[in-house]
This record gives structure tokens, sequence and C-alpha cells, in this order.
């Protein structure tokens, strides 16, 4: 399903105050537009403030960033290939196809960039407990494993129907000795993870650092997970450049929150030459309650302490969200992709269950990599576009995790 027009207006950059010269957001207010800020209860305000303080320092701090950038290349295993993917290439018969490898960062998916980032600032802080969301578990997995690395207590925040979809990452964050809290309330997924994180982070803010896994939330976490994951789009970049002498014509990554996304888009917004395209969970179709497309479906609202795009009926009450992929399965979206998507800078589009199996599929079989589900949604949007480019042009895709864990997922839809 396509949801939004590729066509960019071309006074995109002229429409936004400070978009002319330099893509430069959030504002002061943690804003993108008139999206972001800090939807929270007011017993929240001065953790938030302390951490938005804390933030402002250490990123500009050398030794703050000299530690991380050591940690990003000796322990998570930066960087991450851009690889060439001949075979997909020519079985699609478009345009030359990379793959940025996020799949080989340590714990399997690009969510470590992130967690290193942010039990370093909470370790900086003199937080003793860490806790954290999770959906599909890669998110709690690099949360475990920079909080055991760091020597952190780590708690984690999984729906009871996600921990049924994803038992191996279940056992892996275990391992790592993180406690697990199951969440049985609601949808049993990942909003309702969140809801009940946030509840604890209320009630111990004194010891307890919220590691929020993607680009959602109050300010400054959209801004500060986005700063975290740009290490993709910064080495996409440089290795395109290296390979091709020349930037791509678009680049195609999912989209649940929008850290992958996010991570990859950001040191491009500025190249208008170059496309940016968010595929969302389409799920079982476009009725309410059967997708995750939030950029495709949603109307604005308030969701989990930041103004965005939001899966809500008339009366402003959140509906149920659906994908075969638990890290897509949210009705909410970063309030940056939203304002990308409201100034025409970013195409949203959504995959079904169906499609992104296939396309879950197609890579195993044209180049031995298995995908995450997640990232299985990129990869059938672009075999769907490729006849719309030749053989001159380039697409990225960033295949955000590999697919271990939903192997038995796949396994079950295709035995239906």
């Amino acid at each position: 399903m396509m949801c939004y027009s590729l066509k960019i207006n071309s006074n995109w950059k002229l429409k936004y105050e400070g978009i002319l010269l330099k893509y430069d957001y959030p504002d002061k207010y943690g804003r993108f537009g008139k999206f972001g800020g800090q939807y929270v209860p007011e017993v929240l305000m001065p953790v938030i403030q302390e951490l938005t303080g804390a933030y402002e320092k250490h990123k500009k701090s050398a030794s703050f960033k000299d530690e991380l950038s050591y940690y990003l290349k000796d322990y998570a295993g930066r960087p991450t290939p851009l690889y060439f993917a001949r075979r997909l290439t020519e079985r699609l018969g478009g345009p030359k196809i990379y793959i940025k490898r996020e799949d080989l960062a340590h714990g399997g998916a690009h969510k470590i960039n992130n967690t290193l980032g942010q039990v370093l600032l909470a370790k900086k802080m003199g937080k003793t407990r860490v806790i954290a969301e999770t959906g599909a578990g890669q998110h709690g997995i690099a949360t475990a494993m920079a909080a055991s690395m760091f020597g952190l207590k780590c708690e984690i925040y999984m729906g009871t129907e996600d921990m049924e979809r994803q038992k191996l990452n279940v056992f892996r964050m275990e391992l790592m000795g993180a406690e697990l809290h199951p969440v049985s309330s609601g949808t049993k997924r990942l909003k309702d993870a969140i809801d009940d994180a946030m509840r604890d982070w209320v009630t111990n803010v004194e010891t307890t650092y919220y590691v929020i896994g993607s680009v959602v939330g109050p300010h400054p976490y959209p801004m500060m997970v986005r700063d975290f994951q740009s290490v993709i789009g910064k080495e996409t970049k440089q290795q395109i450049m290296e390979k091709e002498n020349r930037l791509p014509d678009a680049i195609v990554a999912c989209i649940g929150g929008g850290s992958n996304a996010m991570g990859i888009f950001y040191n491009f917004i500025e190249n208008e030459e170059v496309g940016l395209i968010g595929v969302e969970a389409g799920g079982l179709g476009p009725e309410p309650g059967k997708h995750g497309a939030t950029l495709c479906y949603g109307t604005e609202g308030a969701l989990h302490g930041s103004y965005s795009y939001v899966l809500q009926n008339g009366s402003g009450q959140i509906l149920d969200s659906h994908s075969i992929a638990a890290g897509l399965d949210y009705p909410g979206v970063g309030p940056e992709p939203a304002f990308l998507k409201s100034i025409g800078r970013l195409k949203a589009v959504s995959i079904t269950d169906a499609e992104a199996v296939k396309g879950f599929q197609l890579l195993c079989e044209t180049e031995g990599i298995l995908p995450a589900l997640e990232s299985a949604h990129a990869i059938a949007y672009t075999e769907k576009i490729a006849k719309n480019y030749d053989k001159n042009q380039i697409v990225v895709i960033n295949l955000s995790g590999r697919g271990d864990k939903d192997v038995e997922v796949v396994a079950k839809y295709l035995s239906k």
C-alpha cells in the first residue's frame, strides 16, 4: 500500500525557519515544527530537566565522545559494512542495491548504538539502575548488554504476547542478567510495555535511568536517540562515496518508532536528491486495529510524552496496532519522522505481513542473509519499486537487524 506521494515540495526548505541554511532540529523547546515537546506528568519534569542538562553537557565533552567511540568500535563492532547485494540486484533488475549491515552489529541489531550511549550517560549521571521497554526484544537485549558491561542493574518491560513470539530474545536478556517484567495489560505488546516502564520511572527517578529504545517519548529522547543512531547514516554516506563516488538515489528503512530510519536518514536530510522512504507495518490491511502504519493512517495527537501522529479514534483513544514484526507493532511514531513527512521530505508507505514474509524469504534466497521481519518490510518495498529505477541508479536498504528471532514466527506463518 502506497500512502504518500514521493513528490517533494520544492520549497520545503523555505517553509520553516532555519531549514534554508541548515537542518537544525529540534528547537530549544524540543520541537520538530509542531511535533515533539514534553507531554509528561509534573512529577517527571525535574528528571527530564536533569537528563536534558546532562546530555547537553556530555555530548559536547571530548572524553564522553572518545569513550563512546571506543565502545562502538571495540565492543559493538563498528563500522558495519555497506554491502553490494549483487544477486538481489540481478533478481530485481532495477537499481544497484546496497545493504547497510546493522545485523552485524553486536547483539544483532542497530539498537546497541543507542544503548551504549544512554547507559554510558546513565553511569555519568550516577544512576545505579536502568529500565527499558522492548517489543521485538532487540532493544531489551542491547540494554541488558550495555548494563552488564557497565555494571548497572537492568530491568526490562515486555508485553506477554511479544514474549511468546520472541522467546529466544527473552532468554538472551535473562542470560545477560536482566530481570524481565511481563506486561499482561491492554494489548500485551510494546505500547503497554512503555506504559509500565514509565510508571516505574515515575516512582524511582532518584536511582533509575529509563533507556528509551526509539526516537519517541518526551524531549530530549527523540533527539538523543537520533544522535546516537546517526552513526549509521554517517558511515553510509562515507562508504557509498568510497564505493560509487556519489550519493544514493534513495534510502529505504522500516519505521516503527523510527530509530533505525532516523539513524540512516539524518545525515542525508539536506541532500534533496536522495529520496527518504520509510516503510511501516501494513499488517493485515488498512482497517483500524489491523496495522501499525501511523504515518500513513494516523492523526495528530500525544502519546508517551510527545506530540506526533498517533493511531486513535475520534475520541482520542489509542487504537490497537498489529504487525507480524513485533518491533513495528506500535500505534505511534517519533516526532521527527512525523515532521519530515509533514514537510514532504519523507515518503511514508506500508507493507503487509504477507509481503514482509516474502521479503524475508527473498533476501535469504538471493544473498544468504537472514533479515529481521522489521527489516524485511524495507526489502519487500524495494522489490516493489525496483522497476521504477534504472541500472545506473542506487538504492540503499538499512538492514536494521538479523532474523534469528523471527524464524519460528515465519515458520508458523508459512505452515498456515
